[in-house]
């Protein structure tokens, strides 16, 4: 691990990721020698061609896939011989991750959809409600609590999805397309609030996106061509 800045906090560091997959008669390298370093209350956006290798590289971020080769750490803890229990452990208590397709449960409602990951912690039902009522209220939609996802617009669920990958209070958010399915209106409201997010909470995000309004957000932007990440 390399030195940094004093006070300054490493929420993700990767060194020397590569991953390779069968396909066909051959294999394609997906991942190719990426290392990566991000910092508390620091924004980076990852931005490449389909099948570049971008949502490749968040899910080992992620912990829900491995890399064949190299080392990553999440939250400071090495992860290389972590069993399956403790890096869901990890995942779960330092990571949150947004999609481009939201993956609400449509049969709960917003409110229990933001507070299933602490339900899952096994936090009382009544104080996983509460923490997840003011996450909603954070991201503009307390008054659309108990309504079900098939009541809500595209950019409100991304907005639930969003809140629910933020209340365990994660170190890092990982996001992929968060904007993808939203029209230009909606995906600009949704850049502001993850912005906001990033100042107010300190949360550290990498983002892959297509979007260069996006990516222009970040503090940093990152480019990912034929599984190398490359600085912009």
């Amino acid at each position: 691990m390399t030195d940094r800045a004093p006070g300054v906090i490493e929420v993700l560091r990767a060194e020397h990721l590569a991953k390779t997959y069968d396909e066909g008669a051959g294999r394609v390298e997906v991942l190719r020698d990426v290392s990566l370093s991000v910092n508390a209350h620091e924004m980076v956006a990852v931005v490449g061609a389909s099948g570049s290798g971008k949502s490749t590289l968040l899910h080992v971020l992620g912990l829900l896939d491995q890399p064949d080769q190299g080392r990553l750490w999440v939250a400071g803890e090495p992860t290389d011989h972590l069993g399956e229990r403790k890096r869901s452990h990890l995942r779960n208590r330092a990571l949150g991750f947004v999609y481009q397709f939201h993956h609400l449960l449509p049969e709960f409602s917003a409110l229990d959809n933001v507070a299933m990951p602490l339900i899952v912690r096994r936090l009382a039902r009544d104080e996983a409600r509460k923490q997840a009522r003011d996450l909603l209220e954070q991201v503009g939609l307390g008054n659309r609590a108990t309504h079900f996802p098939g009541q809500l617009s595209g950019g409100e669920r991304q907005r639930v999805a969003l809140a629910r990958a933020l209340v365990t209070k994660p170190s890092c958010v990982l996001a992929d397309e968060p904007t993808g399915n939203l029209d230009r209106h909606t995906a600009d409201a949704m850049f502001e609030l993850l912005r906001r997010i990033n100042q107010t909470l300190g949360t550290a995000f990498v983002i892959v996106t297509h979007d260069p309004a996006l990516a222009a957000l970040a503090h940093r932007r990152l480019n990912m061509l034929a599984g190398a990440l490359t600085a912009a």
